[in-house]
């Protein structure tokens, strides 16, 4: 398609663009400077807001903490056995038939407790006939004296002979012995008798009888007759190796020692037969001063209350003995820590939000948790979350909780 414009109008239109250029230069010279200058700012500040502006600069998130301050407890474990604090065998001193039984099997009996009777008869004619000998050396003793008392005077009157005087003083002295002895005599069989009644040595809980009624006892038949267990407190026995003995000596620990002066002693926790912690603890009170050469190993004991007798002696348990107390220590959790060849290192935050790579030495690990013995400071953050791909004084963003994909 053509379009046809009269010339006419293009010469009108033309000559009006020449007039009006023509009028421009005949402003001040400042005047169109001014504009041009406007013009470019303008022309800038637009290109300035148009243009698009640069990303922020994006910083890995971490999430860190600060170090805690703690005291770490160090356990070492074992296998134990419990045992009864007394055990006492009930045993016949006397032989004889078995009477009564005044005990129920499996209860409880106190101290002094009269358990079984034997057949007391032989014995306490034993005592009569013991008594009788007494009275009867007594009498030969009292009558040694009289005679002794009546030769003395003839002796210095001149009326008795020397032997005379010997004789009635190795009369009188040979009826003390003889008074003496029949004193022991009537003790032993009295002694002898009272054993015919079966007693309780100690208070505790009382087995089985191991023998019926009717059954000769003694010496001479049966003699076990039962065992009475006091249990209220028991011991419960375990082995320790000689490397921690040396590892307690180091840390100035003495088994079976308290330390008055110092917060803590060495004690022990043990479970029960369904694997609970039995809820009292008990303290090391002996630690056996020479070590097994077969096993390489040295008896250690504790006491344990046992109020409401659920501890059996014969039980098998494990056995927690504390045998360090770190005070005041470092720890980070497992998860902070980097453990290399070179050593172990973990990223600590600074208040810039720089991080720092930092060896330390560690000490042990108890409940996913490190001991740091030198590296760091009580007041210091370390990075636990989001530090794999970090690197030496990196800048961070971080944050109090961070989730990652697994």
């Amino acid at each position: 398609m053509q379009i046809n414009i009269p010339t006419e109008k293009l010469a009108g239109n033309g000559k009006k663009l020449i007039n009006r250029i023509s009028d421009l230069k005949k402003l001040p010279r400042w005047v169109i400077l001014t504009a041009i200058l406007v013009s470019v700012l303008l022309i800038g500040l637009i290109i300035y807001l148009k243009w698009p502006k640069p990303a922020p600069p994006v910083y890995p998130t971490v999430q860190a903490e600060p170090l805690m301050v703690e005291d770490v407890e160090i356990y070492v474990e074992y296998a134990g056995k419990i045992k009864a604090r007394q055990h006492v065998e009930i045993r016949a001193r006397v032989e004889g038939y078995l009477e009564r039984m005044f005990f129920e099997e499996g209860g409880y009996v106190e101290k002094n407790e009269l358990l079984y009777s034997i057949d007391p008869k032989l014995y306490r004619a034993r005592v009569e006939k013991a008594s009788a000998q007494l009275k009867k050396d007594k009498a030969l003793m009292q009558k040694a004296e009289r005679d002794l008392q009546r030769i003395r005077p003839l002796y210095e009157q001149n009326a008795a002979s020397q032997l005379d005087l010997d004789n009635a003083i190795a009369a009188y002295e040979a009826a003390q012995a003889e008074v003496v002895m029949s004193e022991a005599d009537l003790a032993q069989a009295e002694i002898a008798l009272s054993y015919t009644e079966v007693r309780s040595p100690i208070s505790g809980f009382i087995s089985e009888s191991s023998a019926d009624i009717g059954t000769l006892v003694g010496p001479g038949g049966k003699s076990l007759l039962a065992t009475v267990v006091n249990s209220d407190t028991v011991e419960v026995n375990f082995s320790m190796t000689g490397l921690d003995y040396l590892k307690s000596k180091e840390r100035n620990v003495n088994l079976g020692k308290r330390i008055e002066d110092r917060k803590w002693n060495p004690y022990v926790t043990i479970t029960i037969a369904d694997n609970r912690e039995y809820p009292i603890k008990g303290m090391v009170d002996f630690a056996d001063p020479k070590v097994d050469p077969n096993t390489g190993t040295f008896s250690v004991r504790a006491q344990m209350p046992n109020p409401d007798h659920i501890l059996l002696p014969g039980q098998l348990t494990k056995v927690r003995l504390l045998m360090d107390v770190y005070e005041n220590a470092i720890v980070i959790p497992s998860k902070a820590l980097v453990i290399e060849k070179g050593g172990a290192y973990v990223f600590v935050l600074r208040k810039d939000d720089i991080v720092e790579k930092r060896f330390v030495e560690l000490g042990p690990e108890v409940a996913n948790k490190f001991v740091i013995e030198r590296g760091l400071g009580a007041d210091e953050m370390i990075i636990v979350e989001g530090f794999h791909k970090l690197s030496h004084g990196m800048r961070v963003d971080p944050v109090e909780d961070i989730e990652y994909e697994k």
